[in-house]
């Protein structure tokens, strides 16, 4: 007999061996490419500074999109993808955060500089963060669904001032790379776009554990509630 949440697992175990061995792959390559001429091995960095940050934006607009999704159809499908998507972008985010902190103290020697890029991209975290304390703060399931939506998409506001902050406002962050006139050497632009898809495809492994997890723990809840009701 076919049983196709078994075949799921599968997929998704085989999905993630694959995730594994490419971000390997990646950070191999990376490791074996020249240094930069101006701020030597520290540069890398920006190898997963920057798939980290797209990988975390791209989390908050699923988020956002969920959310909208939830309070338009009541399904609580999106909500479950929503706070998984929320829970992933937030580890990203947070390695973000991480990485160009340890940037900055090589390159500025400091390890915080309180410029537009930096500050939004913190009070973003903790916008999300308190997505997920609201969560735990309020029982009934679809009034917790409901506020948790409603504050996804007020937060989503930070998302554009995270991105633009750097052409907005002067700030100690650097210009990016890409749409801020620079450019990489072709085999360091095949990297970086490789190591780009595995942060991507990590995200989605992730946010498939977790809104499984999320389903079966509503229906743990909502079964526990019938018990008690009896």
């Amino acid at each position: 007999m076919f049983d196709k949440s078994r075949w799921r697992d599968y997929l998704l175990h085989l999905f993630g061996a694959a995730v594994i061995v490419i971000l390997a792959r990646d950070i191999n390559l990376i490791a074996r490419l020249p240094q930069d001429v101006n701020q030597g091995a520290i540069f890398k960095i920006i190898f997963f500074h920057v798939p980290m940050a797209v990988t975390a934006m791209t989390a908050a607009a699923v988020a956002f999109v969920a959310s909208v999704l939830f309070l338009i159809t009541r399904d609580f499908r999106y909500d479950a993808l929503a706070v998984a998507v929320t829970e992933v972008g937030l580890a990203f985010l947070a390695g973000n955060l991480i990485t160009g902190s340890i940037w900055g103290h090589i390159i500025w020697g400091q390890w915080w500089a309180w410029d537009a890029r930096l500050t939004s991209a913190l009070v973003c975290w903790i916008l999300y963060a308190s997505y997920l304390m609201l969560r735990r703060a309020v029982e009934e399931p679809t009034q917790r669904a409901t506020f948790a939506a409603v504050w996804s998409i007020f937060s989503f506001i930070d998302v554009p001032i995270v991105i633009f902050s750097i052409k907005w406002w002067r700030t100690q962050h650097p210009q990016p790379v890409f749409w801020g006139g620079g450019s990489f050497p072709h085999d360091w632009l095949v990297v970086f776009l490789w190591n780009m898809l595995a942060m991507v495809l990590l995200a989605i492994v992730m946010t498939t554990v977790r809104v499984r997890q999320e389903n079966a723990q509503r229906e743990l809840d909502s079964l526990r509630r019938t018990a008690h009701a009896m």
